[in-house]
């Protein structure tokens, strides 16, 4: 019996370093540009700092900045909420 296949992390589906390179796979891409718009609303703050006002801890926020990891659906919104500020890429990616 075969099990289901391990998901790929973001960073693994972009050809180059994570985050400057974009990705081709059209769902990686939104992952990339969700993690360069926390890196910005993080900004000078600690990721920890982050951590306590949104309630998200801090090895998620640290796994989601280098792809590591997917986020759900609570992790954005708290991300958003806590930073008051949107972070979702509500464009969708251009055509590949």
């Amino acid at each position: 019996m075969g099990g289901m296949k391990e998901r790929e992390r973001p960073f693994e589906l972009a050809p180059g370093p994570w985050p400057e390179t974009p990705s081709p796979d059209p769902i990686a891409e939104l992952a990339r540009r969700f993690s360069i718009n926390l890196a910005a609303a993080i900004g000078d703050a600690s990721i920890r700092s982050v951590s306590r006002e949104t309630e998200v801890p801090h090895n998620t926020v640290a796994s989601i900045l280098a792809g590591r990891v997917w986020p759900d659906f609570v992790t954005i919104a708290r991300l958003e909420i806590g930073l008051k500020t949107p972070l979702w890429p509500h464009s969708a990616p251009p055509e590949r």
